[in-house]
């Protein structure tokens, strides 16, 4: 039997819009970090002082904490496809492409999470619905990339796979989540992750780009402590509370939500411009999400058994 798709209360939907204001606000926040100090620094902050605020949480709210050795080396690949890899191939991408086209890219996140749990699991089976979902979907990411992208080769196109590199990283970080983190708490889990990612981040950033310097730039820091308390630590939580009470169903609309957000506030901040097929292929992507969610169908199938 098909699960019931949850409805969003008034509650729900407010948080819903706050986590893709949230998240939306993220790309910019990165961007503007990236003018004083390098991506994997930039990564660095992230994981640190999130996981830092996060494990504070625990011990004031007083979760426990797993002791077995598997479920930390799984937080550590967990942090490695999370965290370390799409954090690091998204904050490079954007040093080459615009925020816009990148949270636009980002979205295809949903698109291959579907694929990979197709591959990995019986119960996500790629239906005819999903299927069609899917497809459109890589065609509103190939159009928003654009063929001279391909045919012009440059550091630009570069980024733009970089940053689909990271939404197929997160992909599979769903599926290891799935399989080996099932039953934690929500908290718990994500301090872990974190944990996992800062012991890679933090010795790759100065081996690469030197020590970390906290002698940044006021504009620096608040880019910083948004993007990493705000955008990532309670931007967890707030993720989870919302997946509890309007379903993963629903939650797959802040995917459609983040990327107008980033749109508008590069255009704003930024000065940002993005050409015509970038919105043609959001407005693709956004379709083959909104079939992948289902709800078109239902409300369709509802209204021809009410005539």
């Amino acid at each position: 039997m098909a699960p019931v798709q949850k409805t969003i209360s008034s509650r729900a939907w407010a948080e819903l819009l706050l986590l893709s204001f949230i998240w939306g606000g993220s790309f910019l926040s990165i961007r503007i970090a990236l003018n004083e100090i390098g991506p994997l620094s930039s990564v660095a902050h992230r994981t640190g002082w999130a996981m830092l605020f996060l494990w504070a949480y625990i011990l004031l709210r007083r979760l426990p904490v797993p002791a077995d050795p598997r479920i930390w080396g799984a937080f550590l690949v967990m942090g490695f496809l999370n965290n370390v890899i799409p954090f690091s191939l998204m904050a490079w991408g954007q040093l080459h492409i615009s925020t816009g086209l990148t949270s636009i890219l980002n979205a295809a996140t949903a698109i291959f999470g579907v694929i990979a749990a197709a591959l990995f699991f019986a119960d996500e089976r790629l239906t005819p619905r999903k299927a069609l979902g899917v497809s459109l979907g890589f065609f509103g990411v190939a159009t928003a990339i654009g063929l001279s992208a391909f045919k012009d080769f440059d550091v630009g196109s570069l980024g733009q796979l970089a940053v689909i590199g990271g939404t197929v990283s997160y992909a599979l970080a769903g599926v290891w989540a799935r399989k080996m983190l099932s039953g934690l708490s929500p908290q718990v889990a994500a301090a872990g992750m974190l944990t996992g990612a800062s012991l890679v981040t933090l010795p790759a950033a100065w081996l690469i780009e030197g020590p970390l310097t906290l002698d940044l730039q006021p504009q620096t820091w608040a880019a910083i402590i948004y993007y990493a308390i705000v955008a990532t630590a309670i931007a967890y939580m707030l993720y989870y509370r919302v997946l509890a009470m309007a379903g993963s169903g629903n939650l797959m609309l802040c995917t459609l939500l983040v990327a107008p957000v980033a749109i508008v506030l590069g255009a704003l901040v930024l000065g940002e411009t993005l050409p015509l097929r970038a919105y043609v292929g959001f407005v693709l992507l956004a379709a083959g999400l909104l079939i992948l969610d289902g709800r078109l169908f239902k409300t369709r199938q509802n209204r021809a058994r009410r005539t």
